[in-house]
């Protein structure tokens, strides 16, 4: 099979379950009113980070495995996983029964890693940048459009006998995934396109896996912090806003990343990989300040609309900086490992998010983001310190 082909179904396979995945969350309030008949719904909150926390812990492990039986197999288990906890949550009589059903989607799931494990499988170099950029793009477009369909298909229904419907998605993707080859060749320098061509400038910035997958956290924690209390600071802050404004501009960096990503990854993450995200580090941190201290809707766009670019950036460098330690031997565990770290970085953002909310109000998870980004640009810049005097050692396959 042609690896376009690969691709394109194991795109299609990752968006359909990450649609199912992404649209829910924002319902769980009215899940615990209206299916569970609770009035637990202080729980929503908490119910947020349930699956992101078992995924942190899961995805690791899985990872391994994928590397172990092949990852074709781990991918077509995540989205059987994924699906059958969908059908367990619709089940659900009470909080605590839904609330295992969200953990078992944490466990059971993981359709990105191992979407991404697959395919660097069928392609390497630059190649692997553009579609982990791709892939991301995927993401962000089941969590763009998710939750506006969702609404419209919940609207008169029972929320939570959506998720025995939903369950179908991810078994679309099994399907999918099924007639995909499960074949993994590392690609040599013999066999490589003329489009992995760049790759070559990629492995000169190889770095270890530690600092990638915490550059990783930090740059997920100081993102993710603004998500909990973005709109509640939008209506407080800014002046005559429209009713549908808040949501509008939380989406518009997903929206310049959904524009913008392929264009960029044309001159993107191929040489300067380190130095780009340190400045892009450092640019969203600004932009971070900006949307604290802004006062008007303008303002507000303004800064959103830089933060998109200057985040689709930072993700292109660090999708070049792991394609330059992934092959098809390792890749399940360093996407396992990577996306432990992203989800790491999520519950934490969740968690500091509220604390600090509550201490020093909804301004502060603009600061404590920009203040972490800040530390993360110190941590690159030292590695770019560090590749320039040849002190890392090269890595290796069985590295985590």
């Amino acid at each position: 099979m042609k690896s376009g082909r690969i691709v394109a179904a194991t795109l299609a396979g990752h968006f359909a379950a990450a649609f199912a995945a992404l649209g829910m969350p924002p319902f769980y309030d009215r899940i615990l009113r209206q299916a569970l008949n609770s009035d637990t719904t202080y729980l929503a909150g908490w119910f947020f980070v349930i699956p992101t926390l078992f995924a942190a812990l899961a995805n690791p492990w899985w990872g391994m495995q994928a590397d172990r039986y092949g990852k074709k197999r781990l991918l077509l288990r995540a989205h059987i996983g994924l699906a059958l906890s969908f059908w367990l949550t619709s089940l659900s009589g009470n909080p605590w029964e839904f609330g295992v059903g969200l953990a078992l989607q944490g466990m059971l799931g993981g359709t990105f890693a191992a979407s991404n494990a697959y395919l660097a499988t069928v392609v390497t170099g630059h190649r692997l940048t553009r579609l982990l950029t791709l892939m991301q793009g995927s993401a962000r477009a089941a969590l763009f459009l998710g939750p506006a369909l969702m609404g419209l298909l919940a609207h008169g229904a029972d929320p939570l006998i959506l998720y025995r419907y939903l369950a179908a998605l991810p078994l679309l993707s099994a399907a999918l995934v099924w007639y995909l080859p499960a074949s993994e060749v590392p690609a040599t320098p013999d066999t490589l396109s003329s489009a992995d061509a760049g790759s070559a400038s990629i492995v000169r910035e190889s770095i270890p896996p530690r600092h990638l997958y915490a550059l990783q956290l930090a740059f997920i924690f100081a993102t993710v912090i603004t998500f909990p209390y973005f709109v509640t600071f939008a209506e407080h802050t800014l002046a005559d806003l429209p009713a549908a404004a808040p949501g509008l501009l939380f989406g518009l960096p997903h929206l310049v990343y959904l524009l913008c990503a392929h264009p960029l990854s044309r001159y993107l993450g191929r040489r300067r990989l380190l130095a780009t995200l340190a400045v892009c580090q450092i640019l969203v941190a600004l932009t971070l300040l900006g949307q604290a201290c802004s006062h008007d809707l303008a303002m507000m766009a303004g800064w959103r609309i830089v933060m998109g670019i200057a985040l689709t950036a930072c993700y292109i460098a660090l999708h070049g900086l792991i394609a330059a330690i992934t092959d098809a031997g390792n890749a399940g565990r360093r996407f396992g490992y990577l996306e432990g770290s992203t989800k790491w970085g999520a519950v934490a953002a969740g968690l500091v998010a509220g604390t600090a909310a509550a201490h020093w109000g909804v301004q502060a998870p603009f600061f404590i983001g920009a203040a972490t980004l800040a530390l993360a640009s110190v941590l690159t810049f030292f590695l770019m310190s560090r590749l320039v005097r040849g002190t890392f050692k090269q890595p290796t396959q069985t590295a985590n």
